[in-house]
Parts: structure tokens; C-alpha cells; sequence
């Protein structure tokens, strides 16, 4: 491994909560062991089911984490971007993929194997500590998202996800904020749960409102104070849009 990317990767870790007091020579006692592969946009990383073992650091790119129930419906679970892992359960046990990854952009990966990883926990147990409060996290956002699934109406949930998309993306803009992850409005019913016809009727209705504006494909929130009315279901005349569709939709999902 080259000295500079070396040190690009390095920075990468010490930006992540497991590993952000390390030393430089401790996160290079962990490095010496990653390989570096690149996949191309649309590419399939792993399915779910397949055997795992392997944690995984995203370089570059995007890689989309899912579930298929088996009338083809998709539930996307997380987005994962650059600075970002994942992996980390099938790791740790050595069991199956529990989720499908999709490669959405062009992406260059870390990625570290189980019989590497665990012998680094050992020289390192306060890694151990860290990452059981990493997946203790991820399992109250894993519950969080079914509990918003099959108990708020699609409108509250859009409006949650609009604004933790925008708190981690969002872009100063004259009118408001935009929305900077690249998202369609099926990867967005993806994550909710619902049809892309009930995100678009959300939306439309939104704009109509002046609360958000569609330019190009993506999302201008020029409201943000009403879109956090919506997400803490405040605004009854907007929540109870389409909600025909969206229960329709959610009686269909098979998936959680």
C-alpha cells in the first residue's frame, strides 16, 4: 500500500467513533491487513444469505443496504456513504449476510477480514467496548425504523427521512436547503416502505404548499421549520395526504 494512500485511509478510520483515538501505528497494525477493492455503479457487492466474515469501509462511492421480500418489493435499511462501515455483524459471528449491498456509485472499498479484525481486538479491547455501542445504536435505529413503518402514516415518516437526509447532505440553497443525496422518489418509497406514486403525491402537495420545491430531480426543502411540524405529525391537513396508498402499500410488504 502506497505511503499516501496509506495515510488517506488512516485519516478515514480516525474519522470513525471505533477508531477515532487511535494512534497512527495502531491503525496501521489494523491496515496492513485491509485489501482495496473498486466496484462499478450498479454492481452487486453481496446478497443477503451469503457467507459473510468481512467488514467493510466505503472509500469512495455509495453502496445501498436492502432487504427483497419475495414479491419483489424492497425495503432500503441504509445508505451508506465515504467515512462510513458496515459489515460489521457478519464480522464479528462469521455468519451469513443478514441484507443485500448494492454498489449505487462507483466505489472504492476496504475491506478487512474476520480472522484479521478479531486478533486487533484483542491487542485493542477498547475497540471491543466502542463497537458494542456501535451496533447497540444500530439496533435501536433498525427498531426505530420498523416501528415507524407499521405505526406513523407515510407523510410523517417522508418528512423524518427529508430531514435526516438533509442534516447529513444538505446543501445551503438561496430558498432553503437541498437535499444532496442523490435519491429517486422509488429509492426514497424504497426506504420508507411505500410506492414511489405515494412519495410523488406527498411531494406535490408539499410543493403546492411551499414547503418544498422539485428542480432537476432533486428536493428543495424551503420550509424546514413546517417539515419538522410534519415529521412530529403537527400538521393533520398534510399528514393524512394519500393515505389510501400508503396503506395499501405497507399490507403488500412482506419484507420486515
Amino acid at each position: 500500500m502506497a505511503p499516501d494512500r496509506r495515510e488517506q485511509y488512516r485519516s478515514l478510520f480516525q474519522r470513525h467513533p471505533l477508531f477515532h483515538s487511535m494512534t497512527a501505528s495502531e491503525l496501521d497494525d489494523l491496515l496492513v491487513h485491509a485489501k482495496v477493492v473498486r466496484h462499478p455503479a450498479r454492481a452487486t457487492l453481496f446478497g443477503r444469505g451469503e457467507p459473510g466474515g468481512q467488514m467493510i469501509a466505503v472509500v469512495s462511492g455509495r453502496v445501498r443496504i436492502s432487504l427483497t421480500g419475495p414479491d419483489g418489493h424492497e425495503l432500503i435499511l441504509n445508505v451508506i456513504d465515504p467515512g462510513q462501515l458496515f459489515g460489521e455483524i457478519a464480522m464479528l459471528d462469521g455468519r451469513d449476510r443478514t441484507a443485500d449491498a448494492t454498489i449505487l456509485e462507483a466505489a472504492e472499498l476496504l475491506i478487512i477480514d474476520r480472522r484479521d479484525f478479531l486478533p486487533f481486538l484483542t491487542r485493542h479491547p477498547e475497540v471491543s467496548v466502542r463497537l458494542l455501542l456501535t451496533l447497540c445504536e444500530r439496533m435501536r435505529t433498525t427498531t426505530d425504523q420498523i416501528e415507524d413503518i407499521f405505526l406513523l402514516p407515510v407523510a410523517v415518516r417522508l418528512a423524518k427521512k427529508l430531514l435526516q437526509i438533509a442534516a447529513a447532505h444538505g446543501q445551503a440553497a438561496a430558498a432553503g436547503v437541498r437535499i444532496g443525496a442523490r435519491l429517486s422518489q422509488r429509492e426514497l418509497g424504497s426506504m420508507l416502505g411505500v410506492s414511489r406514486e405515494s412519495v410523488n403525491k406527498h411531494l406535490a402537495a408539499w410543493q403546492k404548499a411551499g414547503l418544498v420545491r422539485m428542480e432537476n430531480g432533486a428536493i428543495i426543502m424551503l420550509d424546514q421549520a413546517a417539515v419538522t411540524r410534519l415529521a412530529e405529525g403537527a400538521d393533520p391537513l398534510l399528514v393524512g395526504i394519500a393515505e389510501p396508498v400508503e396503506k395499501s402499500t405497507r399490507s403488500r410488504s412482506p419484507v420486515l
